[in-house]
């Protein structure tokens, strides 16, 4: 064989390979893949990447469900949606996306593995991806009322996102979204996350368990409490009352001071027991005027002694004229 012979056949073996390796690589899928990881989605949770959280017994059932682990967490996506997420994917299976690998994911459960949040508050998502690409990401959070013990269907999410973020930059393997979240939501939450690429057929779906506080309680002791207070004040009594009859430091300080308190307080027993305490049992003494003339015990005294003596200058005078 020529050296010329030689060097063509190398040249078409090396051309073969080449195109042998490109039909192979654009029969791959594309590895658009990704999920978010704060706030934490069930399906990174439950996966052998999850961390502690993969061990609770929701990700225990889901993966018995399963079937499997969900080794593949970024590769939950449906082609050829094209934005018609509502009439492709089945109520009950939204965080599965309707996949059959991932159907665990849709247990109805109040224990999946979650992120707490603050209504109102500002979220910044991070949403972990292997490649960049272009797409939109759209967030929607279930109605006030969800009930987490039943699937999650399409009339549980708003018909409009609350956030809707196009294009943003990957960052150290990862979209940072930032949105406002919604400030009339209470308990538990799920946060769906729908990503439709423009440069892929591919949607992706995610679904991440959050909770914000409880609803406060309306306060009915406090609302009864200024009603008592309310009454209190229309019957002429005094609307300050306070339910404690504790002296203050003067009061400690000065005996005096203590039983000028202690006859005020004994003026307004009715207002104590209507506020709910027990009147105060300090022994009032009574005083009149300023309290600097002779008390009542005295002049009764006085006027005793004036009547003895009256008495018995009249008795010797009538002995004398005898």
């Amino acid at each position: 064989m020529s050296r010329t012979t030689a060097h063509r056949t190398a040249a078409l073996a090396a051309s073969l390979t080449s195109s042998l390796l490109l039909g192979v690589w654009a029969a791959a899928p594309a590895q658009a893949h990704g999920a978010p990881t704060d706030p934490v989605s069930r399906v990174f949770a439950c996966s052998p990447d999850g961390g502690s959280p993969s061990g609770s017994a929701a990700c225990r059932a889901a993966v018995a469900a399963n079937g499997t682990p969900f080794t593949a967490w970024d590769n939950l996506r449906v082609a050829n949606v094209n934005g018609r997420d509502r009439q492709t994917i089945p109520d009950g299976e939204l965080c599965s996306g309707g996949l059959p690998a991932y159907k665990g994911l849709d247990l109805a459960r109040s224990d999946w593995p979650s992120t707490r949040m603050t209504p109102g508050a500002t979220l910044t998502m991070r949403y972990v991806s292997t490649i960049p690409h272009t797409g939109t990401f759209r967030l929607y959070l279930t109605k006030p009322g969800y009930d987490p013990a039943k699937p999650l269907t399409w009339s549980d999410l708003p018909e409009r996102p609350f956030a809707e973020v196009t294009d943003p930059a990957l960052t150290d393997g990862a979209y940072r979204i930032r949105a406002t979240l919604p400030a009339d939501r209470t308990g538990r939450q799920v946060l769906f996350t729908i990503w439709q690429n423009s440069s892929t057929p591919d949607t992706y779906y995610s679904c991440s368990d959050v909770v914000f506080p409880a609803a406060k309680s309306t306060g009915t002791e406090a609302g009864s409490a200024a009603s008592a207070t309310a009454d209190s004040g229309a019957k002429g009594k005094p609307a300050s009352a306070s339910p404690s009859a504790a002296p203050t430091p003067a009061e400690k300080r000065t005996p005096q001071a203590s039983q000028s308190a202690a006859a005020s307080r004994s003026a307004g027993t009715d207002a104590y027991a209507e506020a709910g305490a027990a009147p105060d049992s300090t022994p009032v003494a009574a005083t009149g005027g300023s309290g600097s003339g002779p008390s009542a015990p005295t002049l009764a005294g006085g006027a005793a002694a004036m009547l003895v003596l009256v008495g018995g200058a009249a008795l010797a005078l009538r002995l004398r004229r005898r």
